[in-house]
């Protein structure tokens, strides 16, 4: 009987490759759980509201009153809207053609794009060109967009850095490209090391793959590393020198969590670098509503803005983000909101700095809290997490683990991450869903949890962790860096 072509076996073999660890097996089997009354806690997605973070107050009473206009002509709208709320609102309504309801430009709202163009402008102290920002639903499609222009088949190569977000690997695969991989090195506190990248584009070529663009993820994600200024020189010389575009993926720019290594954006250090280099090396760089302490991960508000793309590039970039329409308009008003939030004056500056200074802090002291109590437990090992909204500890296995896992067909790490949730309700992603050198082993968990459970969610993986590797420890060794 001749296949039909949704039948397993004839679909696109790209969509069977395509991985996505962080809603995979660990995931499935947390759901599971749940529906059979077992408490879990999601610590698998960087979904703050989902973890009880509250939104903050300013913007969601803007695009309340974006939603519902009506409540604009009530007299008693005052009562309940502070008044700059009710002028934000008027104001994002005016740029539209007719409300949320309506499609906007494929590129989002001109009037929103330029609200991004001089925050990027105040951020780096460069112009930025609202012609060269399109609004995206969410930073994920955008990367998809850009990734899709840049791949043209499985002899075009994307180096992408290992441990990585299953996001490029996924999309990578969907669009029948190759990764390839370059390690951070997690001894450096997950530094990236240029000789590495070299070897990783000369082994590439050496297999006749062209390598056309290099990601990085900073802050990154999973491993929570800032990257230094003078390591994005390095990179962006590179990428110079090896004719790269640069994909830079920095939606945790406001996730930061000493003091040490503040955020600075790849655009700002290309422009301090000068001719020839401010000129020649393209770059695309993401953001999102959807980290930082705004966390609106349902709303799917993002950008992407090209730097040194040529114009005719440009327009079929374009042409690919006009085949979906129009990006949600919603979540480009909380975009507009984001890069332009209340000044000091405003009547809702006050409430506004509270709130969004108060989730930041609680950030910084549960990234704490958290690598204290990975450090604390018997073979594991965590670098602090200095950015982002994760730890990704590595979980030395014992050799008995190791052969515990092979006899129930399991990858050790997943084994391991199986066992965790089973016991505690802890819903983590396992290392190998990201990528790790071989015979290393790890988990991704967010830092997002209530501050005041993370203490006894600590307690509750170190009693599993020392129980674990208790009954597992046969004095043949550990899995090791």
């Amino acid at each position: 009987m001749a296949l039909k072509a949704l039948d397993y076996d004839s679909l696109n073999e790209n969509v069977k490759k395509c991985q996505y660890a962080v809603r995979g097996e660990l995931y499935l089997r947390a759901s599971e759980l749940q529906k059979e009354g077992k408490k879990i806690i999601f610590t698998n997605v960087g979904n703050p509201h989902a973890l009880g973070q509250k939104p903050l107050t300013f913007p969601r009473q803007v695009v309340a009153l974006c939603q519902a206009p009506f409540l604009l002509e009530d007299p008693n709208v005052g009562m309940i809207f502070p008044a700059d709320a009710i002028a934000r609102a008027r104001h994002y309504l005016s740029l539209t053609s007719g409300g949320l309801g309506a499609y906007s430009d494929s590129r989002g709202l001109p009037g929103v794009r330029k609200e991004v163009a001089e925050f990027i402008q105040r951020r780096d102290g460069y112009p930025s060109d609202p012609e060269l920002i399109f609004l995206t639903d969410g930073a994920s499609k955008g990367v998809m967009q850009i990734l899709n222009c840049v791949i043209r088949g499985d002899g075009d190569g994307i180096l992408v850095p290992v441990p990585q977000y299953p996001l490029y690997s996924a999309t990578i695969s969907l669009l029948g490209g190759t990764l390839v991989p370059y390690y951070l090195d997690e001894s450096e506190n997950w530094g990236l090391d240029v000789n590495n990248l070299r070897q990783s584009v000369a082994q590439a070529r050496s297999k006749g793959i062209s390598v056309r663009a290099m990601v990085i993820i900073n802050p990154g994600n999973p491993t929570g590393q800032c990257l230094s200024e003078a390591n994005l020189r390095e990179i962006l010389k590179f990428c110079y020198n090896e004719k790269l575009v640069l994909l830079g993926d920095e939606v945790y720019q406001q996730n930061i969590y000493q003091d040490e290594r503040p955020f600075i954006s790849s655009k700002k250090v290309l422009m301090d670098m000068g001719s020839p280099f401010s000129k020649e090396v393209q770059l695309v760089s993401f953001h999102t509503v959807s980290k930082g302490y705004w966390g609106e991960c349902g709303q799917r508000g993002g950008y992407f803005e090209m730097t040194n793309i040529p114009p005719r590039v440009v327009e079929e970039i374009y042409k690919v983000a006009s085949i979906a329409l129009s990006p949600n308009v919603s979540a480009q008003i909380f975009m507009g909101l984001m890069v332009s939030p209340p000044k000091p004056g405003d009547i809702s500056y006050d409430q506004f700095a509270r709130e969004s200074k108060g989730i930041l802090e609680s950030l910084r002291r549960r990234a704490k809290i958290m690598t204290d109590g990975f450090n604390s437990c018997k073979n594991v090992v965590c670098n602090f997490t200095e950015g982002a909204m994760y730890s990704f500890p590595q979980i030395r296995l014992p050799a008995g683990a190791l052969q515990a896992a092979k006899q129930a067909g399991k990858v050790p790490d997943v084994f391991y991450c199986l066992k965790l949730l089973e016991a505690t309700g802890i819903s983590t992603v396992p290392g190998s869903g990201f990528g790790q050198k071989e015979g290393v082993f790890h988990l991704r968990t967010t830092i997002l949890p209530a501050e005041e459970e993370m203490p006894e969610i600590m307690d509750s993986f170190k009693k599993f962790n020392d129980d674990f590797m208790t009954q597992y420890d046969n004095n043949f060794g550990y899995s090791r860096m």
